[in-house]
């Protein structure tokens, strides 16, 4: 819906209070025509049902105004003596038109000193736990939302497993952009497995006033631009979802708007200098690891590397395969010479409980070369190992092109270690329009920022009309994972719209090793194991984090100790 269609939609809700209370103004000592008054009408009915006049502001806050209504209907009819069960229920189902009922058709008075107080304990557990469930949805909607790093394309810098809290005012707040949706969820209802939205009726996009701009290199959550998928991990029909409603993602932003960028071996340069990384980034690339006498996986696991396993299976059946798969994310497979069937896996490797299971011929292969994802440091440990004679990074070669990368074009031959260069869009830019630069700016144009493209020849068109340049209507980022050549990021999907930031982690609460499966699914809770050096620390500083979390479990013992000598002292 645009701004009009808002207008109008407005107005149209107003009408509708008007004819259906303006009744119950006059009876509560009003004037008829203060129901027809947008916003003054809401505050009036807040001194009529004797709440404070702050909740007029709930009222216009998407997603917790419809927590809000069903409250404000309730305490309308109660306000005029209807106080039955059933009462509350009508009003409720039928979306506050109950009112109606009451205004036209019964001889209502106004009680002017109702009290406020349930009249029951079931009232008063009710009543504890709507506000508990509006209090919460607005600091989940508006202030910091917690969030799960469910892949691990920022490690190590932010671990899978982690349990994040995210700030959403740094950024400033993105309000709802769909109006109708379960609170404190965000795409699919839990259990259920369904959506758990409307697509229509839209607002606009719009962003409250933040306390900075995204900087290079914050970590950055976004609504993920090139989302489709209802679940992860799981193949489907794809989706197309509203913008707010769209996975998060989590990554670094390493561009900013009117940067030019360009990926040169795997390195990030702005504007033609080499891009410096915070202190606590801990960025990850491929390495190819040799050793004459062969790589076992004690070493890789010594330096705590991410890496691949080969097992080796004779005799497979299909139902073995499937069952395999079904448990297991799989790297790759080959069939090899001898028969053989060699299956790739992640660090963890083949379970043996499935082994035994599915009663499997299983051998493990460990080569004189190993691929590993590591870090600076893991990958100077690992040269300092005798059993290994050499840790070099893979590099891709420059005009060999990658087939998924982004911009889809054969114009453009480039892969995750050399891209660009690349201008990120900033708002009211303007930048030439012709058929090589088109496959760059194509899906902004047109799924961003809504317009027509149509080609004839050698000529543009824009909404119909021709065109040899275009001017951006919004900012745009560049955002890379820090694991970097294991991360499906910009270099994948383009650039990430300023109507797409969500906001940006502030603070680590808990952390677990093995919180997921190599399929992405959640493991059972007593197969977690805690992180005790990543609990309770900042995701953003200088220096090593540090955990606070002996800190809180000290004041937590005071605050207990001190309570309790508290009340032994009043009852003496």
């Amino acid at each position: 819906m645009n701004v009009t269609q808002w207008i109008i939609f407005i107005l149209v809700v107003q009408v509708i209070h008007f004819l259906g209370t303006w009744k119950l103004y006059v009876k509560a000592g009003r004037k008829a025509w203060e129901a027809a008054i947008p916003v003054y009408n809401a505050i009036v009915l807040m001194q009529i049902i004797r709440r404070p006049k702050w909740w007029v502001i709930l009222l216009f806050l998407p997603i917790i105004n419809l927590l809000m209504f069903p409250v404000i209907w309730v305490e309308t009819i109660r306000s005029f003596g209807r106080n039955k069960l059933w009462e509350t229920w009508a009003v409720i189902l039928t979306l506050g038109f109950y009112i109606y009922y009451v205004n036209y058709a019964l001889d209502v008075k106004y009680v002017e000193d109702r009290s406020l107080q349930p009249q029951s304990g079931l009232g008063e557990w009710v009543s504890s736990i709507v506000f508990a469930v509006v209090a919460a949805t607005l600091v989940h909607t508006y202030v910091m939302q917690p969030y799960v790093i469910p892949t691990g394309s920022l490690e190590r810098t932010l671990r899978i497993g982690d349990l994040l809290f995210v700030s959403k005012f740094h950024y400033g707040a993105r309000t709802p952009m769909t109006t109708v949706a379960a609170p404190m969820v965000h795409d699919t209802l839990p259990f259920l497995g369904t959506k758990s939205y409307l697509k229509k009726p839209q607002l606009p996009f719009f962003r409250f006033p933040g306390v900075k701009n995204v900087e290079r290199n914050d970590i950055v959550v976004f609504s993920w631009p090139a989302d489709t998928v209802r679940v992860f991990f799981r193949r489907e029909k794809g989706v197309d979802k509203p913008i707010d409603k769209k996975s998060n993602y989590v990554k670094r932003c390493v561009g900013l708007p009117g940067d030019s960028l360009q990926v040169k071996d795997g390195y990030v340069f702005i504007n033609g200098e080499q891009l410096v990384l915070s202190d606590r980034a801990k960025p990850m690339y491929s390495y190819k690891v040799h050793g004459n006498k062969g790589i076992p996986n004690n070493i890789l696991q010594e330096v705590n590397a991410d890496f691949r396993r080969t097992y080796l299976f004779q005799g497979l059946t299909e139902n073995q395969i499937r069952a395999i798969q079904s448990q297991i994310r799989l790297f790759g497979s080959e069939q090899r010479p001898d028969g053989r069937l060699a299956l790739e896996t992640d660090k963890n490797g083949f379970p043996v409980e499935l082994k035994n299971r599915l009663r499997l011929s299983i051998v493990e292969e460990t080569g004189r070369h190993r691929t590993a994802w590591l870090t600076a440091d893991m990958a100077k440990k690992l040269e300092q190992n005798s059993s290994v004679d050499s840790v070099t990074r893979t590099i891709l070669p420059e005009n060999l092109r990658d087939s998924n990368l982004f911009p889809q074009s054969p114009d453009y031959p480039w892969n995750y270690s050399q891209m660009g260069p690349i201008y990120i869009p900033k708002k009211d830019a303007t930048i030439s329009l012709n058929l090589k630069v088109l496959p760059m700016y194509k899906r902004i144009i047109e799924e961003y920022e809504h317009k027509t493209i149509k080609v004839v020849g050698n000529q543009i068109y824009l909404d119909g009309e021709p065109a040899n340049s275009y001017t951006f209507e919004q900012n745009y980022y560049w955002m890379m994972g820090d694991n970097r050549d294991s991360s499906e990021d910009s270099r994948a999907w383009g650039y990430v719209p300023e109507n797409h930031i969500v906001g940006t982690p502030v603070f680590i609460w808990m952390s677990f090793d093995n919180f997921v499966d190599s399929k992405g699914r959640m493991n059972a809770p007593w197969k977690w194991k805690p992180r005790w050096d990543r609990i309770f620390t900042t995701v953003n500083g200088d220096g090593e984090p540090v955990s606070y979390f002996k800190y809180f479990l000290i004041a937590l013992a005071l605050y207990f100790v001190g309570e309790y000598f508290w009340k032994k002292r009043k009852k003496a």
